[in-house]
């Protein structure tokens, strides 16, 4: 029983979206692996902006410095 925790940040992603990494999540497993999809599970987790963070800071913040530069 194959199991999968996606996590992305918590931004503008649509349920379509995420449906279709679900979709194609268990697909990639079916296909290279032969795992049955009715025995796949998928977890997305959200974390917002303000609990992700790399090089120091958080994704917020990160984002409000590219923003502030011109390169968002």
């Amino acid at each position: 029983m194959p199991f999968v925790s996606v996590r992305i940040t918590r931004d503008g992603v649509t349920a379509e979206q995420k449906a279709q990494v679900i979709a194609e999540i268990t697909e990639t497993l079916e296909r290279v692996l032969n795992k049955r999809p009715d025995l796949t599970h998928i977890v997305i987790e959200e974390v917002d902006t303000d609990n992700w963070g790399y090089a120091g800071i958080t994704t917020t913040e990160y984002r409000r410095q590219l923003a502030e530069r011109g390169q968002s």
